[in-house]
């Protein structure tokens, strides 16, 4: 038995030490390397959050330019991950499909066993552009679409936006879909992140860690929210009903609003400060702010009603789907941004290892418990 007593979901637990993200929960705050979230989303690119959160600083001008120039050069599959996207069944969740590629990507890497710090680097930068890549073109297979090719001179946004749709994107939506994955980016141990560094700590390879921090991302307590948040208000547009007098019921038959509450922040996720703003904005530019007015409504209602803030998902679901996202595509885009923090995390814990390997407080039979032969059991 422990010494000490168990903590249920491990809630103020602190496992690990780590310089890349600080969050305090009381004031609002999340930061990537000590900078603000609010400074990175308003003046920052995505692509300058990766080298922050990897290099541990912001880049210079040439860095981010030759940085840039290594993610574009990275926007290539091989053929026969190709074939496997085709392979798999069109109705296969886009999630269940991007853990297997990216597992089936390492025996095409050429660091795929390495774990020092150069090669991690090199398998984020793949990985960073790869992931993107399998989300777009299995979308484009499963529609009966033709692949398209990327534009290795665009952003990562600009350019998941150009393979998803087959068209280059407006700036208004490469801006909105970029500040998403920079909100997205880090969030200290999460589930996925925590199964990422677990992982790295038996000196496992990247491919692996981040294999299992999709399979973590998966699950609808963690990286599926949003697609909830979206369900809902398409139900409500669907019945013609009110948002509020829906919610209302929702509370009264005990069911889950999905997109409020937090288990760190106990004022507003400072993430939901920007994508509020961004999917009003994308709303009003393209001619669809029903999405941001029904969520508007419906969180002024829980905010008196229960006193909880929204959260990441809950802004980040109309924000989506008015840039033309399938529902489904939700968490994975999720991944796309998370990879980021996921790796920064691996190269952390590879940087300075030990095995992460905590102990459980027993709770069943005291030892010794007694063997019954078979010919004596009930």
């Amino acid at each position: 038995m422990s010494t000490t007593p168990a903590t249920k979901g491990l809630e103020g637990v602190v496992a690990a030490t780590s310089s890349i993200c600080f969050i305090d929960g009381d004031k609002g705050i999340l930061a990537y390397r000590g900078i603000d979230i609010h400074e990175l989303a308003e003046r920052s690119s995505f692509e300058e959050v990766c080298y922050l959160l990897w290099f541990g600083k912001l880049p210079n001008a040439k860095e981010l330019s030759d940085f840039q120039a290594q993610l574009g050069a990275e926007r290539k599959l091989h053929p026969d991950i190709i074939k496997l996207l085709k392979s798999f069944p069109t109705s296969a969740p886009p999630m269940e499909v991007l853990r297997t590629a990216v597992s089936a990507l390492s025996m095409y890497d050429p660091d795929a066993a390495k774990v020092d710090h150069e090669s991690n680097i090199r398998k984020s930068i793949r990985l960073t552009s790869q992931i993107a890549m399998i989300v777009a073109d299995f979308d484009r297979i499963r529609k009966g679409k033709d692949i398209v090719e990327a534009d290795k001179s665009l952003s990562t946004s600009a350019n998941f936006l150009l393979m998803l749709n087959g068209e280059k994107p407006s700036d208004t939506a490469d801006k909105a879909l970029d500040v998403a994955l920079i909100l997205h980016a880090d969030h200290e141990l999460n589930a996925s992140t925590f199964a990422a560094r677990v992982i790295a700590a038996t000196l496992s390879d990247m491919h692996s860690c981040i294999t299992g921090a999709i399979g973590a991302l998966k699950g609808p307590l963690h990286g599926g929210a949003n697609e909830e948040v979206m369900k809902m208000l398409f139900a409500i547009d669907k019945a013609g009903e009110d948002p509020v007098e829906h919610v209302k019921k929702m509370i009264a038959e005990k069911k889950k609003i999905s997109g409020f509450g937090h288990r760190v922040y106990h004022t507003e996720d400072p993430r939901a400060t920007h994508l509020r703003r961004m999917s009003r904005d994308l709303g009003t530019k393209d001619g669809k702010p029903k999405w941001y007015e029904m969520s508007e409504k419906i969180e002024k209602f829980i905010k008196a009603e229960k006193k909880l803030n929204a959260n990441v998902d809950f802004y980040s679901a109309s924000t989506y789907t008015t840039l033309g996202i399938d529902i489904d595509l939700f968490t994975p885009i999720f991944a796309i941004s998370r990879m980021s923090g996921w790796a920064a995390h691996v190269i952390e814990q590879h940087n300075d290892n030990r095995l992460i390997r905590p102990r459980a407080d027993y709770v069943g039979p005291k030892h010794p418990a007694k063997y019954v032969p078979m010919d004596q059991r009930g």
